[in-house]
């Protein structure tokens, strides 16, 4: 609250003489505006009533502003009718989220964590369009591991959004995050894509961690933009915004212009399985690692169930205790570097992997299978 200051004496200048040059703020250009208006109105009268400027001709503008296709204005325009607003609701509470359509039948992708806690049908789930329009939410399937869900309303003909190319997004690109942070529904920031390839862990346990590899950007995220879209510059979107990242402080709780999302790509892939069968898989090399490991890389436990029975690893030759350092070209530090670099890629690859053993580097080939589920 600003409390205004006490009176001082002043000298005071005759008003045709320059003012003493005088520090401003904010306070003071709102004041003088103020000021400006009245005296405006004051002087425009002579003493004997007359209008001092009975020869102006004020007219009004009729002119408009251009707002180009491509600009964050047009875009948001564009894409605003494809977002949702999704609040669910459980005994113990409730949440909102965002999400958007990928179908025009009514088929709405979002993050698996803004509906997780109604997935085993004990609470409600409701989507509203842009346009104010509201229905019943029906979850189709999700998947933890990737944080993707996907549900359906009962509507036809929606606006859907076109879906880019996240391998070709750069550092640098601009993006748009639109979502309802904190509730409040159509929201659009700007930014930037500010780093590609970051392992990110989101989730609520231990058992339902989802890793991410995912785009980092500066456009304001917040809670409640979970599920929305992060489209570049053409209006199409390039990733699904899930996480963000906060100083650990319960005085910085919002955005700090450290935002993550899915790249579309991987996004799309697990939409795709969870419309068609209601399930969806990962990639896995057959291995358990050491989440604890605090060396560089990545420790294959050292347990005798650390290493699945026929699968990749096994194959390769990879044993418990081996350190993997790199996936592809990828330099390999943590534990989470390797999951999600593991997870960006299809069942079916085949990679290259080196890993260490007795101070000694090597390197195999793989193919990646199937998670079970």
């Amino acid at each position: 609250m600003i409390f205004p200051r006490k009176n001082r004496p002043q000298t005071v200048r005759p008003w045709w003489e320059t003012p003493a040059p005088q520090k401003k703020s904010r306070g003071n250009i709102f004041i003088v505006a103020l000021l400006a208006s009245s005296l405006g109105g004051f002087l425009g009268v002579t003493a004997s009533g007359g209008n001092l400027f009975h020869m102006a001709n004020i007219v009004d503008s009729s002119s408009t502003i251009e707002r180009a296709p491509d600009s964050v204005a047009g875009i948001a325009k564009r894409v605003l009718p494809s977002v949702v607003s999704i609040t669910t609701r459980t005994a113990n509470g409730g949440g909102t989220g965002s999400g958007f359509v990928i179908d025009s039948s009514g088929y709405i992708l979002t993050n698996n964590h803004v509906i997780a806690d109604v997935a085993d049908g004990s609470g409600t789930l409701q989507v509203t369009l842009n346009n104010g329009e509201s229905f019943d939410g029906t979850i189709i399937g999700r998947e933890s591991a990737y944080d993707l869900a996907i549900i359906k309303i009962n509507a036809t003909n929606l606006p859907a959004l076109e879906f880019g190319n996240s391998d070709l997004v750069a550092v640098g690109d601009p993006v748009i995050a639109i979502g309802s942070p904190l509730g409040l529904s159509g929201t659009v920031t700007s930014g930037i894509i500010s780093a590609m390839n970051r392992p990110v862990t989101a989730g609520e346990s231990g058992l339902d961690n989802s890793f991410i590899n995912a785009l980092q950007t500066d456009a304001a995220i917040n809670p409640g933009n979970s599920g929305g879209p992060l489209v570049d510059a053409t209006g199409a979107v390039i990733g699904v915004n899930s996480a963000i990242a906060s100083l650990g402080s319960t005085s910085q709780t919002g955005s700090i212009g450290l935002g993550f999302a899915i790249p579309i790509n991987q996004a799309r892939k697990t939409a795709d399985q969870l419309i068609k069968t209601g399930k969806a898989t990962y990639p896995i090399l057959g291995v358990s690692i050491d989440m604890n490991y605090t060396g560089i890389g990545a420790l294959i436990a050292k347990s005798s169930s650390a290493i699945m029975k026929g699968g990749p690893a096994a194959k390769a030759g990879l044993r418990a205790g081996d350190v993997i350092t790199k996936f592809e070209d990828r330099t390999i530090n943590t534990p989470d570097e390797l999951i999600v670099a593991v997870r960006a890629k299809n069942v079916g690859d085949m990679v290259k992997i080196t890993y260490v053993r007795n101070d000694k580097a090597s390197t195999v080939t793989l193919t990646l299978i199937a998670a079970k589920n």
